[in-house]
């Protein structure tokens, strides 16, 4: 009888938050067999991450971890092991790849030097690895450290890092959020032949439903930390049990999107029930709630396709929370882009001296050239290209971060602002959030009171609670974190604003709430957008032209339908073809 690879029985989590104690995990069963890929999905805070940790036995000392039930990697337990036994189930038994991939790297060290220390071999095993997830110029690659790299590049480092070894379990956290869809499709390819092929049991911990349609044998769906739904990847996605997961689905926006109208989103948490404990984790934000879900926990429980279950004591009416959460609102037409140019870059190139070697070798890598682009006031252009194409260069160039070698750049606010790609990391941590809104204002001479109206109406713009200007951002979701960056740039409206991949951090409910923000203040400010993203269906509904930029040049430009048809050079129509696709368009996984 084949062993399970991962088993998990009755795992509960608590951990210190905040001065109290906080159930993130609660009551998880789980198992997974050698060759299995298992995808973990849910929103921003369901636990996912906590899971990824706890199977690996390291969770932060300084939360003061209590941790219940059974872990299982090959047999070896978990819960309660001696540090010699964590340390060598951690070297030999499970891998991870982390969410995030500069935290993970040690930054006094080499590439090089770190994938020897990590998985042992010679220079060719290390060179056929980063060629196999998708690094060209090892030379360059491996003599670096890891601030010299893009994010997408020492994601794939991570990723060989991990694979290299052939653990028996490997834990891949958000593993494909920093890359483009090309290189999406690789990296998912890269797991389904290392499950394949070593054997190894793939905990696919994602937001992306898409990718776990494509990847996954079958599907954990995570709500504040309990299973809500599970069952084959293919049953879940396309029969859904569960009012969350279908909501889940319900959001998800792709090249079939109508452009016209607000994307449908989750409601936010607002009912309030006296025992919390004892009713369905779900029933404050569920469309079809009912008397019986506030008075009784419901368990998970088989429906009628074997092996698909859902903790929820109405499952037929799954398919009516889906249809309440579809909108039907029409966007207002946007402000026509006047003539007045708010960005423009000319002819614009731009180039970095690296070092590489043992002795310091220079050399000059072009990253753009003669690049030509411009977004007029109250017009939104989406620049989108492949990881390493140069798109975070011009943003960096376009907020006069950076300053070109050739060419002109005419920017008609001086000083543009920025939404950066992390959020909670382009907050100050210990500055309240209404705090760091209010400094945008203090060289306007305001007094205080009309400061903190500024800021109150800028909170009332995004949809946050004026309640939270005096939290910490430590205390806020990464949805509230994102709406406060966008918050801090708009409370003095910049008639530029340029967003580094605003959304690829996000769940799919967080990245529509975040399109319909930045579509709406466009609207109502007649603020120029340009909008940084390799996701081409999010740039296909906000954007009024597309800017496609390949090897650090823009090679066509268009209105956001052509997409479909394909683009020039860049081979566009290539990406598209490996932008993963959820069972209702495909069938389920792939054979």
């Amino acid at each position: 009888m084949i062993k399970a690879a991962l088993s998990i029985v009755d795992l509960s989590v608590v951990l210190r938050q905040n001065g109290r104690d906080n159930l993130v995990l609660d009551r998880i069963n789980l198992e997974a067999m050698p060759g299995e890929i298992i995808a973990v999905v849910g929103e921003s805070g369901s636990g996912k991450s906590t899971l990824g940790t706890a199977i690996q036995g390291l969770l932060p000392a300084f939360s003061e971890p209590k941790v219940t039930g059974s872990i299982r990697l090959a047999g070896t337990e978990i819960v309660g092991a001696r540090p010699a036994v964590l340390c060598a189930a951690r070297h030999q038994l499970v891998r991870t790849i982390p969410q995030d991939p500069m935290g993970a790297l040690n930054p006094t060290m080499t590439i090089r030097h770190q994938l020897r220390e990590s998985a042992g071999g010679d220079d060719t095993f290390i060179r056929d690895w980063l060629d196999r997830v998708g690094l060209a110029d090892a030379d360059a690659i491996l003599d670096a450290f890891p601030h010299r790299l893009s994010g997408g590049q020492r994601q794939r480092i991570l990723i060989a890092m991990a694979l290299m070894a052939r653990p028996k379990v490997l834990i891949a956290d958000e593993v494909i959020t920093a890359l483009d869809f090309a290189l999406q499709d690789q990296v998912l390819e890269l797991l389904r032949e290392g499950a394949r092929e070593h054997q190894m049991a793939v905990l696919f911990i994602t937001h992306n439903l898409a990718a776990a349609a494509s990847l996954a044998d079958r599907i954990f769906v995570l709500y504040r930390g309990r299973v809500v739904e599970f069952g084959r990847t293919d049953d879940a996605l396309t029969n859904p049990r569960h009012p969350y997961l279908a909501g889940l689905l319900a959001t998800q926006f792709d090249f079939e999107t109508d452009r016209r109208r607000l994307l449908p989103t989750l409601p936010v948490e607002q009912t309030q029930f006296a025992n919390p404990e004892n009713a369905c984790c779900y029933a404050a934000r569920c469309p079809v709630m009912r008397g019986e879900c506030i008075t009784g926990r419901p368990e998970l429980h088989s429906l009628a396709i074997p092996s698909h279950a859902a903790a929820c004591i109405f499952p037929e009416l799954a398919d009516s929370a889906a249809r309440r959460y579809r909108t039907t609102e029409i966007w207002p037409p946007a402000p026509a882009a006047g003539p007045v140019e708010a960005l423009r870059l000319s002819s614009v190139s731009k180039s970095f001296t690296t070092t590489v070697g043992l002795f310091g070798r220079r050399r000059e890598r072009q990253v753009l050239e003669s690049v030509d682009l411009s977004v007029r006031l109250g017009q939104c252009v989406a620049l989108v290209g492949e990881s390493g194409a140069g798109k975070s260069t011009i943003l960096r160039l376009a907020a006069g971060l950076l300053a070109p070698d050739g060419g002109e750049i005419f920017r008609i606010d001086v000083s543009p602002q920025v939404i950066f790609q992390d959020a909670v990391a382009s907050l100050t941590p210990w500055l309240p959030i209404g705090q760091q809104i209010g400094d945008r204002l203090r060289h306007l001479g305001l007094g205080k009171v009309e400061r903190v109206h500024r800021v109150r109406e800028a909170f009332e713009l995004v949809g946050l609670d004026k309640g939270l200007m005096s939290s910490l951002p430590s205390s806020l979701s990464v949805g509230q974190c994102q709406r406060a960056v966008i918050a801090r740039a708009i409370v003095l409206p910049p008639k530029l604003l340029l967003c580094d991949e605003p959304i690829s951090a996000l769940d799919v409910s967080l990245a529509a709430t975040t399109l319909n923000l930045l579509g709406r203040l466009r609207r109502q400010l007649g603020m120029a957008v340009l909008f940084i993203t390799h996701d081409l269906a999010a740039a296909r509904i906000i954007a009024d032209r597309i800017a496609v930029l390949d090897q650090g040049r823009v090679v066509q430009q268009g209105d956001p339908d052509a997409t479909t048809a394909g683009f020039g050079p860049l081979s566009m129509s290539a990406i598209l073809a490996a932008i993963p696709k959820t069972p209702a368009s495909t069938g389920g996984r792939d054979a």
